[in-house]
């Protein structure tokens, strides 16, 4: 290491130091023809674009996004603040109810890895749970093992299994815990199944909150807009925090051409297409040898345990590029992303040349190497 290096590294505070950055699909860095690595939608969006008035701040809360927002999820605008992705969400959350070094935030693994990674960011302890605990569990069972954690992680449906919590366990675990922690719903993936959404607890309890974004269902992951919503005595410290002014105009644009009425509607016939493709890839991998377990669950996604890891550099090499997961402390898990048909016929083409002699040959070679 440099001397500058060096100098840099002793400035940093340990937990810094010592942080496992968070490695997304795309930090990779693969290459491929086909992207079923992200659970990002296969529908690009055809949008109007205007760039006048850059030379202006943009409103830090565009209304007529929040106002759109406010009425797709049936809440009040006051009930809605626009973020970087649910990712700011996230933090945002951490940085305002959190203090370092002091409290901790409840999760149930495995689920997203941007929880702990926050968390680990800002000198905040991880309680590490279980999904087994919070699916298995009651609602007396999984408070006693929050304990004093200050928030509560709730991925629904939950990545990368696809398990879902029920509202009830839901509504039960924020009672419990009203007046001493935050439940927090992450949904990112909640319009694959909707009627399962906690935004309709908002108005009755002061401690659930709900995350979302446009980066699934609503096919914008690279526009980076997300939604926390809460009851507006528990944004209102959060609007403190933010940054003075979180989204452009170009974003505040974009997104809300994609949450007008027109575009919902447009969006659910594309989750109906999606959940039926879905259903399409979970009949082939239950006809596969290649799959010994399937977490088929809700959302835009399918998760397996391949009968042998190297099935996944064979895809590589046939340029479908998927998620490799580590879980349950095996490194032979994958996640397939629901793409358009076409895409998906990549998937069928790979798992039908698992079971050919030549596919064989080539498993062999690579366990040699």
């Amino acid at each position: 290491m440099s001397n500058e290096s060096a100098q840099a590294s002793s400035l940093l505070p340990k937990n810094i130091a010592a942080l496992a950055a968070y490695s997304s699909a795309k930090s990779e860095k693969l290459t491929g023809t086909t992207w079923l690595n992200a659970n990002e939608s296969p529908y690009a969006k055809n949008l109007e674009l205007s760039i006048e008035d850059l030379n202006r701040y943009p409103d830090p809360q565009p209304q007529l996004v929040i106002d759109r927002y406010a009425a797709y999820t049936e809440l009040e605008s006051e009930n809605v603040l626009m973020t970087r992705g649910a990712d700011e969400g996230i933090e945002l959350l951490v940085r305002t109810y959190c203090e370092p070094a002091k409290d901790s935030i409840a999760l149930f693994l495995p689920t997203y890895g941007m929880y702990k990674v926050t968390a680990d960011t800002h000198n905040v302890g991880i309680n590490a749970l279980t999904q087994e605990l919070l699916l298995s569990g009651s609602a007396d069972e999984i408070v006693a093992a929050v304990g004093s954690s200050k928030l509560v992680f709730i991925c629904n449906p939950n990545n990368p299994t696809g398990s879902l919590t029920p509202l009830d366990k839901v509504k039960a675990i924020a009672t419990a815990l009203m007046g001493k922690a935050l439940v927090i719903v992450d949904e990112a993936y909640i319009e694959f199944c909707p009627k399962q959404s906690a935004t309709k607890l908002i108005n009755e309890f002061s401690n659930v909150v709900v995350l979302r974004t446009l980066s699934k269902a609503f096919a914008l992951a690279g526009l980076r807009t997300g939604f926390t919503l809460a009851q507006a005595s528990v944004l209102a410290p959060i609007r403190k925090v933010i940054a003075p002014y979180p989204v452009s105009g170009v974003v505040a644009s974009i997104a809300a051409q994609a949450i007008a009425p027109d575009a919902i509607t447009s969006m659910r016939r594309q989750v109906t297409i999606l959940n039926s493709l879905k259903a399409k890839l979970v009949d082939w991998l239950n006809a596969s040898p290649a799959a010994l377990k399937i977490l088929t669950g809700e959302g835009n996604f399918v998760t397996l345990k391949l009968a042998d890891k190297n099935y996944f550099k064979i895809a590589l090499e046939q340029g479908l590029v998927m998620r490799a997961f580590t879980l349950y402390g095996e490194d032979d898990w994958l996640r397939i992303s629901i793409g358009s048909e076409q895409e998906l016929e990549q998937v069928k083409i790979w798992l039908d040349g698992l079971q050919t002699p030549a596919s064989t040959a080539s498993l062999a070679g690579n366990e040699v190497s």
